[in-house]
């Protein structure tokens, strides 16, 4: 997670709360199934079981809190800006090719959400804080590029991205 904290917009918040309250779900499965510690313990493999189930939760745990501080954070961070890229954001791209793009910057992205990119890829990390007509450089598995930003607002539409490192897949 970043050090500073970004804004997001009411949709991405949303999924952030959505994620937590179904982790938090899953974790009380998961606690449920473990064992009482004062209870005898089967063979190895009841063992191996119990281990793994414990480091489970271990996980979940993390990531909950990972969420919480991210939802607490944004508190301080406030509403995604308008006059420059940030977390929520849309924005048009030109690349070095002359093709533009419309991308959402998210707080996560989806598989199935191909506009979507979140400030952690390269892209997504060269455009915050950027304005129309600024360019960026950012690392491709080809190499440095360049992009464009072409103006922001908008609904996210554009061409399905190339496989050259714009695009994350889900986390």
């Amino acid at each position: 997670m970043p050090s500073e904290p970004a804004p997001i917009d009411a949709d991405a918040r949303h999924a952030l709360e959505q994620e937590r309250a179904d982790l938090q779900a899953e974790r009380a499965s998961v606690a449920a199934t473990l064992r009482d510690s004062d209870a005898e313990v089967g063979d190895r493999a009841d063992a191996a079981d119990e281990l793994q189930r414990a480091d489970a939760l271990q996980r979940l745990d993390s990531r909950i809190a990972g969420i919480a501080t991210r939802l607490t954070r944004l508190e301080a961070a406030g509403q995604p800006p308008t006059d420059a890229v940030g977390v929520g954001s849309s924005v048009t791209v030109r690349y070095g090719d002359g093709t533009e793009e419309s991308l959402e910057i998210g707080e996560r992205a989806e598989a199935s959400d191909q506009e979507l990119i979140t400030a952690e890829v390269p892209l997504g990390r060269a455009l915050l804080g950027r304005r129309p007509g600024d360019t960026v450089t950012y690392d491709t598995p080809d190499g440095r590029t360049t992009a464009a930003v072409v103006s922001l607002g908008g609904a996210a539409a554009g061409r399905t991205p190339p496989a050259d490192g714009r695009q994350e897949g889900p986390p």
